[in-house]
């Protein structure tokens, strides 16, 4: 037999509920002790902060990400959390219409815990700020991991998988407009897909709803510079969606 009253007063109330809520009675009435009792229990609830006269709470953007990059930092899921500087979690608006995601951190980037900074992050920087004429600010670049895997090797499909529910959860937060992923390795995770990027590259794919275009990756341009007007079509492409041309999927 239970030695806390309060308890049973709380289990017959639920079974009350319960069997309200099974027939078309909404309403349960309880006798004045059971009232009493709950009463007498009841945790006073602090007032809210009154908001100023014509003013609403709002989300403050950004801050499910400072939540997921706290997570990101502590992580030791994988072994590259043993040869990491620092993790690499992402750079750019709460509020971008557009994600650049990349296969993974080089030395550049672990050492300075920001994606895109080498050789390839100031190709990429050009595309945005002279080809599409955007601020890098304004749009969001992160890479499938968030730490740099020794030698600048290709990620391992166990590190991906390990990974990629954190960038999952970034896209959830961010809900773009468009995104670009950049090379074999981003395209490839994205869109569930063992296709090469030559292929994946020059139309639109869908990523839970959200317009995906795959381009090569800045390393690869720095590599093959003959490679980048493919890109460039790809970029021309993304941004009349961000411009509100074209509609993915209702081109003529």
């Amino acid at each position: 037999m239970s030695s806390d009253p309060f308890r049973d007063i709380i289990n017959d109330t639920c079974e009350l509920l319960r069997q309200s809520a099974k027939g078309r009675n909404r309403v349960v009435h309880l006798s004045p002790e059971v009232a009493q009792q709950l009463d007498a229990r009841k945790t006073p609830v602090p007032p809210a902060s009154p908001q100023p006269t014509g003013q609403t709470a709002v989300a403050v953007p950004g801050a499910p990400l400072a939540s997921l990059q706290a997570e990101v930092t502590a992580c030791t899921k994988c072994e590259l959390s043993r040869t990491r500087t620092q993790t690499v979690f992402g750079d750019g608006s709460p509020t971008a219409k557009l994600v650049f995601v990349g296969e993974a951190p080089g030395a550049d980037e672990d050492r300075q815990g920001v994606p895109f900074v080498g050789r390839a992050g100031q190709l990429l920087t050009d595309i945005i700020e002279k080809g599409m004429k955007l601020r890098r600010g304004d749009v969001f670049i992160c890479n499938v991991l968030k730490c740099r895997p020794p030698g600048n090797r290709n990620p391992l499909p166990s590190e991906v998988e390990q990974c990629e529910p954190y960038l999952i959860r970034q896209l959830e937060a961010l809900r773009p407009a468009v995104i670009c992923a950049l090379g074999k390795y981003a395209a490839q995770t994205l869109l569930k897909t063992n296709a090469p990027i030559g292929r994946l590259r020059g139309r639109w794919h869908f990523y839970h709803g959200i317009p995906l275009r795959a381009t090569y990756h800045p390393a690869y341009l720095l590599r093959s510079p003959g490679e980048k007007r493919k890109t460039w079509e790809d970029v021309q492409e993304i941004m009349k969606v961000i411009n509100g041309e074209v509609v993915p999927g209702q081109e003529p």
